[in-house]
């Protein structure tokens, strides 16, 4: 997969891929106009939608309703370096959701890609290249 960075202004900075654009902004406080969320927001949000896809495939697979079902994430960060140090994913069920299922629905949101990218991390290859002109 290849995505293209991009600085469309100000303090932008988007993702393209496919089809897709994905924007950020930082707030004003931080030299932006807050038009998108910053760019730490959306991997954030990557970690409970990534749960949220595999609860949703297990409803789905089981022919369960997703009425009055969300995830709630929140995140601790531990005081000392500012640094996310704990995320906390609840899976919000009704009161007659079946309980044989509760087990089950973690155990899914626990299968995200997301989440498993952090127990096994990437390594990081950052460099320059120089653009060649091309002369007409």
């Amino acid at each position: 997969m290849e995505m293209d960075i991009t600085f469309p202004g100000g303090a932008r900075v988007d993702a393209q891929f496919g089809p897709y654009t994905v924007r950020t902004d930082q707030p004003p406080m931080g030299g932006g106009e807050g038009s998108a969320p910053t760019p730490f927001a959306v991997f954030l949000a990557s970690i409970g939608t990534c749960a949220g896809i595999y609860v949703l495939g297990f409803l789905r697979q089981r022919g369960l309703p997703t009425d009055g079902i969300r995830i709630r994430q929140r995140m601790h960060s531990n005081p000392v370096t500012g640094m996310v140090a704990q995320i906390d994913l609840e899976i919000e069920v009704p009161e007659d959701f079946p309980e044989k299922y509760r087990d089950s629905l973690v155990r899914s949101a626990e299968l995200c890609a997301v989440k498993k990218h952090f127990e096994t991390p990437p390594d990081f290859n950052i460099n320059t290249i120089r653009m060649e002109r091309v002369r007409v």
